[in-house]
């Protein structure tokens, strides 16, 4: 195995406390422009987010303020909170005993570009030698052509990588279907279908796999 790749979200960081954080202020405009009581327009963003599921669109937060015109933009969210982004603690000691032991590392997210923000505020962007977006490619996981764009930029075949992720859908199918080596991080204790190569609960476990 010459390179490690992996998700963001769920796999090396949680947004949730900033979610958490602004989630009430849109629910509260809406609520107010709407004529609406919070738990209605709640309803009304929650439904619209659920309905795009793994679209393009879905990921990315600031296609859901335009589409409700609420007067938020996500990447100054970022700028404004950094400290309510949490790196799990499990993954700085991983990347660096990765990067010791001499593996390519990446980053494929079906996210747009504040994904490298995200990446740039935890300062784990300094392990990676390279991240690659939806904007960089116009496509998504599971679709083949987001992996091969970060494989080839690596310089490294499908079967001498492995994948990381915590979507059975997305993440574990997307990187099978490659031809890469699919890890499922199933930090949860989630059900899973036997899907991905290997399931591991914690990163730490990714050592025993790489030997």
């Amino acid at each position: 195995m010459k390179a490690v790749l992996f998700d963001v979200d769920g796999t090396l960081l949680t947004e949730m406390p900033l979610i958490q954080l602004f989630l009430p202020w849109v629910y509260d405009e809406l609520a107010k422009r709407l004529g609406v009581t919070k738990e209605e327009a709640r309803e009304r963003f929650l439904n619209e987010i659920m309905a795009r599921r793994d679209t393009y669109d879905w990921h990315d937060w600031n296609f859901f303020f335009r589409l409700f015109n609420v007067n938020l933009n996500y990447e100054e969210l970022l700028r404004r909170y950094p400290h309510k982004l949490h790196v799990y603690p499990d993954v700085v000691p991983t990347l660096e005993w990765l990067r010791s032991n001499g593996y390519l590392l990446g980053v494929v997210t079906s996210g747009p570009e504040y994904q490298r923000l995200k990446l740039e505020l935890t300062g784990l962007d300094k392990y990676f030698d390279v991240i690659v977006t939806r904007e960089d490619v116009k496509a998504i996981k599971p679709e083949p052509k987001i992996f091969l764009h970060a494989l080839e930029r690596l310089g490294v075949e499908p079967g001498d990588a492995l994948y990381v992720g915590d979507s059975l859908g997305q993440d574990v199918y997307g990187a099978k279907h490659v031809g890469m080596t699919a890890v499922w991080i199933n930090r949860d204790g989630s059900d899973g279908y036997h899907m991905a190569d290997y399931e591991i609960r914690t990163l730490h476990e990714l050592r025993k796999i790489l030997g």
